[in-house]
């Protein structure tokens, strides 16, 4: 076991402090969730729940943000910008917040790094403590600033156990992967976010071509690339799994293996939760699927090509 996989099983513990920690609450017209990365496709997620709850949001990449928030919000009166940054010291996120703050608007950073430089530039800091070994290729603070941001959108999470089963679960998929080189991530709703950020994962870790699309838009004109070396994961909704399923049997024909996570495939992983609850759920499972195509490739997930653990612009 090498130091990535050891911290993605050994990241529960910490979720269970991050779900007994006291959160702000999210008041505003307009919610904005802002990150680069891993962190702006957890924002993705994040954004969709605070819709489903009745607020309204958007996910913008920190640069996007910090430079044209006209482009993505109309009234800029009544909005609430968070940020969301491993390090908390990622630059265009961090001048998303400050950016953010000198408009006027009302600013909260989460990061899992102390004192640090985004938390100091917002209105209200959250603090989340995480696995003292995560490196490079963020797990554990993904899926803790996923928790967070979920809870504060007021999302009624699952338990631990159902993301420990779906990882332990997700094992199972060693045999299906084996010397496949194309990979394809398929969710929609809030689980386009994590449809993207498995994509990333693997990206990261393993060096492997990857793609993530919404289920039934890949029919139109990506699916072309399928072959005997796809591998095409989805992450199932369960108001859609009878057309994303349609879209599993399509993919097979062709010549790919299908992992289900929440429905059909050549290995099916069960899930308890449904909407943005089903995407905390599912994460670490998408963890150690990245990790294991990186095990056949030899490749230490430790020491990703061409990355480092923090994204400053010099």
């Amino acid at each position: 076991m090498n130091l990535t996989e050891k911290v993605i099983k050994e990241q529960f513990p910490f979720w269970e402090k991050a779900l007994a920690q006291s959160l702000p609450e999210v008041s505003a017209k307009t919610v904005v969730v802002t990150g680069c990365g891993t962190s702006f496709y957890l924002a993705q997620t994040i954004a969709v729940a605070f819709n489903q709850n009745g607020q309204s949001a958007v996910a913008v990449p920190g640069a996007e943000w910090a430079v044209r928030p006209g482009d993505y919000v109309v009234d800029l009166s009544d909005v609430c910008v968070i940020g969301i940054s491993r390090s908390g010291t990622t630059t265009e996120t961090v001048q998303a917040i400050e950016a953010s703050r000198k408009a006027g608007m009302k600013t909260i950073a989460i990061s899992c790094e102390p004192d640090t430089t985004i938390l100091k530039a917002a209105d209200i800091a959250v603090y989340l403590a995480t696995h003292g070994e995560e490196g490079i290729v963020m797990t554990v603070s993904a899926s803790l600033m996923l928790l967070a941001g979920l809870r504060m959108a007021s999302v009624k999470l699952g338990s631990v156990a159902e993301a420990q089963a779906a990882l332990a679960a997700a094992e199972a998929a060693v045999p299906l992967i084996k010397d496949r080189t194309h990979y394809v991530y398929l969710g929609a709703g809030p689980l386009y976010g994590m449809a993207t950020e498995g994509c990333l994962k693997l990206q990261e870790m393993s060096i492997t071509f990857s793609q993530a699309f919404h289920p039934l838009e890949y029919r139109h004109g990506p699916i072309s690339l399928i072959d005997s070396q796809s591998v095409v994961v989805i992450l199932y909704s369960p108001e859609t799994l009878e057309d994303e399923a349609k879209v599993a049997r399509e993919v097979q024909a062709l010549g790919a293996h299908v992992i289900g996570l929440g429905g059909p495939g050549d290995l099916s992983i069960p899930l308890s939760q449904t909407g943005p609850a089903r995407a905390l759920e599912l994460l670490p499972a998408l963890q150690i699927i990245g990790e294991r195509v990186a095990n056949q490739k030899n490749m230490d997930t430790a020491q990703p090509r061409n990355l480092s653990k923090v994204v400053v612009l010099q």
